[in-house]
């Protein structure tokens, strides 16, 4: 209980705090672009589409061609050295060998790639589809963080419409109790009739904390996903935010997911990558062909001397072993295609679920508009009726009370379906993978 107690402190003091601090009115095309301008995730996909890109460039880096240069000095400590010399058929030795104390000797070997087959080509291509599919990735945490901020946008104008009808009501419950104690006061009203109005004000009170506790986290939410100082009080526009004329059924929305949804062209991108590596673990059958040049010095004082020795010519290798190994890893290769495929299902199957069950919901909550518009228009004149006959002594105080009620449950239900409404349509255009369409930078 006394953590309850410091909570609700805390949210008061940083509802008081909100309101000397400046308000700030925004449109939910500025909350949005806000909240993608801050967003660490849109920074971390980034962050890995730059690595793949610098993974592409290493990958072409492999069809340059190789070289390397090595240099030794060599100090000899009592070498023996018989040299012989051939002349003919025959193998003759001078008569004294020299002293050797040093050697000296530098070579220069370069390579270029001629064939490989093709595993550098199919390398390149890995990285480029890799580096597409985190860019893939990266629009489609994008449409999630437009479809967040959208829902926060929508909570910041639920939670600022909850307190205001609540103040309303509050500020009418008071008015009418000035009222009635000055009938009680001339004998006019009994006293446990005016205790049932001091209640409901009472009870008023109470949501109206509970409603400006809720808006001041809804407020500080917002400021976190906005990059805003915490203390903004924000004020939303819902300018333009009116309901859409979408004659689209749910089919259509089904098609437009599987032609637009980022996550389907991604895994559809991953998998091309699981086939090349199939190819790339087949190549390493073939052999490996390079042209190979280099160049050799080498010092031997007193003994000889080595320069220009320049040489060219061709490398090859193969691999033997990759005659019976490749097999186990082709096939895991494989097997890894195959995953990749019954993923690909799965998600279709989960896109056609999520576009259904969002249709249906975006159908329900528009008819909950309907019927809560309906239902004002009802509870308002239930509530003139009512007043009419309370004032004629026809009606008791309990029911004004309720009819009262009424209207309040009726106008915020409207307010709430509303938003509720808008989020659901902007909800059915994420799952089609439409939605980033209506909010381009």
């Amino acid at each position: 209980m006394n953590f309850k107690i410091i909570i609700t402190t805390i949210l008061i003091l940083f509802s008081l705090s909100m309101i000397a601090q400046e308000s700030k009115t925004l449109l939910l095309d500025e909350v949005i672009n806000l909240s993608l301008q801050n967003s660490k995730k849109l920074k971390l996909d980034q962050s890995r589409i730059d690595e793949a890109t610098a993974a592409i460039k290493e990958a072409m880096e492999r069809k340059l061609p190789s070289a390397n240069v090595g240099a030794s000095y060599l100090r000899l400590a009592g070498a023996n050295t018989n040299l012989k010399f051939k002349s003919g058929n025959s193998t003759s030795t001078p008569g004294e060998s020299p002293s050797v104390s040093q050697a000296m000797y530098g070579t220069l070997n370069a390579s270029f790639p001629i064939y490989n087959g093709g595993k550098i080509k199919y390398g390149i291509e890995s990285s480029e589809l890799l580096r597409k599919a985190l860019t893939l990735d990266s629009e489609n945490d994008r449409e999630m963080i437009i479809q967040t901020a959208i829902e926060s946008f929508a909570n910041i104008f639920k939670a600022t419409n909850a307190v205001r009808l609540v103040k309303e009501n509050l500020k009418q419950s008071d008015q009418r109790i000035k009222e009635l104690t000055n009938l009680e006061a001339n004998g006019l009203l009994a006293k446990n009739d005016l205790l049932k109005a001091q209640l409901q004000s009472s009870n008023l009170e109470l949501n109206l904390l509970d409603a400006e506790n809720n808006l001041a986290l809804t407020t500080l939410n917002m400021n976190l996903l906005l990059g805003l100082p915490i203390e903004t009080y924000i004020i939303p526009d819902t300018s333009g935010i009116e309901r859409k004329n979408d004659t689209r059924k749910v089919e259509d929305f089904v098609q437009a997911a599987f032609i637009n949804r980022k996550d389907v062209l991604a895994i559809d991108t991953r998998k091309k990558v699981t086939e090349l590596g199939v190819r790339q673990i087949e190549a390493e059958k073939f052999p490996s062909i390079q042209l190979t040049g280099g160049y050799i010095a080498a010092n031997i004082p007193g003994v000889i001397s080595i320069t220009n020795a320049l040489n060219l010519g061709f490398g090859i290798s193969y691999n033997i072993a990759s005659i019976w190994k490749n097999k186990t890893k082709v096939d895991q290769a494989t097997s890894r295609v195959h995953q990749m495929l019954i993923g690909e299902d799965i998600l279709i199957d989960n896109i056609r679920l999520e576009v259904n069950k969002n249709y249906l919901n975006l159908m329900s909550t528009r008819k909950k508009v309907e019927v809560n518009a309906k239902a004002i228009a009802q509870s308002e004149e239930n509530y003139r009726i009512t007043k009419n006959k309370f004032d004629n002594s026809l009606a008791t105080l309990s029911e004004l009370l309720d009819a009262e009620v009424f209207v309040f449950q009726s106008k915020l239900a409207f307010t709430l379906a509303q938003a509720d409404a808008f989020v659901s349509y902007q909800k059915l255009l994420q799952s089609a993978g439409l939605l980033a369409e209506n909010f381009k930078k």
